[in-house]
């Protein structure tokens, strides 16, 4: 059976939504002849501690875990904030609320931690893991990222040991939506440009989730690559739970970062509110994960704070039935992020509740959606859309949603995913 090591910055405990891509491909990578040698951190910076995930992990697949120098410690020092999560590229504060402090850590961040904060990871890393291949010998390399350090020391480990190499995307490198706010300059955005080309351009194989994606990094100049989306596991979502039709539940599942809160939506909320007594009435906003301050802002400001209720991060061995007790499900994505498909949207097409998703219309979710009847994509920036989108989302709901029949979901399943990606790993060691 070949072999692969796969080097990931998220794993088990980690409970962070990075995790959940390369743990379930590695659950069932031996259903289709691959053994799996994972590497890894060992005091990640993450957002939360999930125990239930370890049991995802097959019994025997090697796990290796190094420590990675943080620079962390020194920006929580700095800011006071010595016990808080750090958000990705320290974006994780609303920019409203952003101290002097904090926004000099960003822009420190950007212009001496390039790619990322992970970068003192990357020389160490290559050469133990060079030493270890040596007598630990691999068939195929997998890098993925974010954090995108490590498709560097997939790079540094490829050259030196001739071993294939495929990159990994599940976001943008200089694409993705916060990269603006790290304020580059002219040196950094073209070291974090040129470290990306030479990424796509030596790796055997780029993997991305999204069309967009795709299409963007094709024109930096990648040699291959294929799409695999994210997705969904079937065993999470086998089981029944019983729907509440005496409530209006709108449950969101993860992280909505500033960039991605929309005004509009909490005010078109409250319009149908006031408007109507019965959605008033029925009205339940559930939060489960992490929000950003300026959506609990917008939630006062729209007289809808009383209506909501923040659950925090939950293992994720209950988010299947949070999500399939929902009435609507909903998403959030940054208004300039077409690219973007979260490995969440796809738990909720398993849990095959509608879904209401707001951010740009014309993306790959956008897509996502129609072809699978899911839910609807309404634009961000208008209160009017959203409000109509609403009334048309409510009287699917009085209906008994017998407008809503979701299709074309399977093929989103992990283990298929794993068959996909797995047949892509045949081919690149083949082509050796």
């Amino acid at each position: 059976m070949p072999k692969a090591l796969i080097i990931t910055y998220y794993w088990p405990p980690a409970g962070s939504s990075g995790v959940q891509r390369w743990l379930k491909f590695v659950k069932y990578l031996r259903d289709f002849g691959w053994e799996p040698l994972v590497y890894t951190a060992n005091n990640p910076e993450v957002s939360a501690i999930d125990e239930s995930l370890l049991s995802d992990i097959p019994d025997g697949v090697e796990v290796i875990r190094r420590n990675v120098p943080e620079p962390y410690g020194i920006y929580k020092f700095l800011t006071g904030n010595r016990k808080k999560k750090i958000g990705v590229g320290f974006t994780s504060d609303s920019t409203k609320k952003r101290s002097i402090i904090n926004s000099i850590a960003i822009w420190i961040r950007g212009n001496f931690f390039i790619p990322d904060a992970r970068m003192f990871w990357i020389a160490p890393s290559a050469s133990f893991l060079s030493k270890y291949l040596r007598n630990n010998p691999v068939d195929l390399i997998i890098s993925t990222g974010p954090p995108h350090s490590l498709h560097l020391i997939g790079l540094k480990l490829s050259r030196k040991l001739n071993i294939p190499w495929i990159a990994d995307f599940r976001d943008p490198w200089t694409d993705i939506y916060f990269y603006k706010d790290l304020k580059l300059t002219w040196l950094a955005d073209s070291i974090n440009r040129r470290f990306e080309r030479k990424v796509l351009k030596n790796a055997d194989l780029t993997v991305v989730v999204s069309k967009s994606m795709a299409d963007r990094f094709k024109k930096i100049g990648a040699k291959k690559i294929e799409i695999i989306p994210n997705g969904f596991d079937h065993t999470d979502y086998s089981h029944n739970v019983t729907l509440n039709n005496t409530v209006f539940s709108l449950v969101h599942v993860g992280t909505i970062p500033p960039n991605s809160n929309s005004d509009k939506f909490w005010k078109a909320i409250s319009k149908m509110a006031e408007n109507n007594t019965e959605f008033r009435e029925k009205l339940q906003i559930r939060f489960v994960g992490n929000v950003d301050k300026s959506v609990i802002e917008s939630l006062k400001g729209c007289k809808l704070f009383d209506k909501a209720e923040f659950l925090g991060y939950k293992p994720h061995s209950e988010i299947p039935s949070i999500q399939k007790s929902a009435q609507v499900l909903l998403v959030f994505i940054p208004s300039t992020s077409k690219e973007i498909l979260t490995g969440k949207i796809f738990e909720y097409l398993a849990a095959k509740r509608p879904v209401i998703a707001i951010g740009p219309v014309g993306g790959d979710l956008d897509a996502l959606l129609i072809g699978t009847g899911a839910g609807i994509m309404l634009p961000c920036d208008s209160e009017t859309e959203i409000y109509e989108g609403l009334k048309w989302v409510w009287e699917g709901y009085k209906l008994g949603w017998s407008n809503f029949n979701p299709r074309n979901i399977e093929q989103y399943s992990r283990k298929e995913l794993t068959k996909r990606i797995a047949e892509l790993m045949n081919k690149v060691i083949t082509r050796q």
